[in-house]
């Protein structure tokens, strides 16, 4: 059995993509992927409770995007900057010190990895990162690339892999790209196996929630129980 995960200051959070156009009603929705906000809303509870980096990316096009088919892409208009699509979703809880990554604002170029062309693997290697946690949206595209590069970069990478939902534009793209990350040397985990996070010390600063809030071990794996019963059921090999 492999020891629990404790977070510390040396791991980072990405949170892929949650923005409104991605989500049910909008411009490109990933099935069911507004039933992982709750899930990553509990991991960014932990990362702030071990005063860890949390790190937010969003698609940011620019209306002529060469991914939208009107331009010769495969997708339909989507996050365009500054619009409503754009926004990350209001059931989100990002902390107030989270670090926002835009990415595929190249008119003339397709990104999904949170790493290209953007200030990420520097911002990272500046906090002292060394593990990097992902999950969020899609499991087939941003996520694997940015777990990928994320490899390339030198960092441990680890899948969320019940904080993370696919396109699956063929059936099983999900499942093949969770088997070309763990080929890669990426770890995939779910909240059950986190370790009882620790309080925050008294005086130290705080992102949004507080250590009041912080979830315990018990807490943490009831919910992965309850969640595997309903609508949240994940393996570690697929979302």
């Amino acid at each position: 059995m492999e020891e629990e995960i404790r977070i510390n200051k040396t791991d980072a959070l990405i949170v892929t993509d949650i923005q409104n156009d991605f989500l049910p009603g909008g411009a490109l929705p990933v099935p069911r992927g507004d039933e992982i906000i709750p899930v990553l809303n509990d991991y960014i509870n932990l990362f702030v409770t071990a005063q860890a980096k949390v790190f937010a990316t969003r698609d940011w096009h620019p209306p002529n995007h060469t991914s939208f088919k009107p331009f010769g892409g495969p997708w339909p208009m989507h996050c365009l900057q500054d619009s409503e699509g754009a926004k990350f979703s209001p059931d989100l809880k990002l902390p107030k010190g989270v670090t926002v990554i835009s990415k595929a604002t190249d008119p003339q170029r397709e990104a999904y990895s949170s790493f290209d062309g953007t200030p990420l693997d520097k911002d990272l290697k500046e906090n002292g990162v060394t593990r990097v946690f992902v999950g969020g949206l899609a499991t087939d595209y941003c996520v694997k690339e940015t777990i990928l590069d994320g490899l390339k970069a030198g960092f441990s990478i680890i899948l969320l892999s019940d904080a993370v939902r696919g396109i699956n534009v063929k059936p099983d793209d999900s499942e093949k790209a969770v088997r070309e990350m763990q080929a890669k040397g990426a770890r995939a985990v779910t909240l059950e196996d986190f370790a009882e996070p620790k309080e925050i010390p008294a005086g130290e600063p705080e992102g949004e929630m507080s250590a009041e809030k912080s979830i315990s071990k018990a807490a943490v794996k009831k919910k992965a129980r309850l969640r595997s019963r309903g609508p949240y059921r994940q393996t570690k090999t697929e979302k």
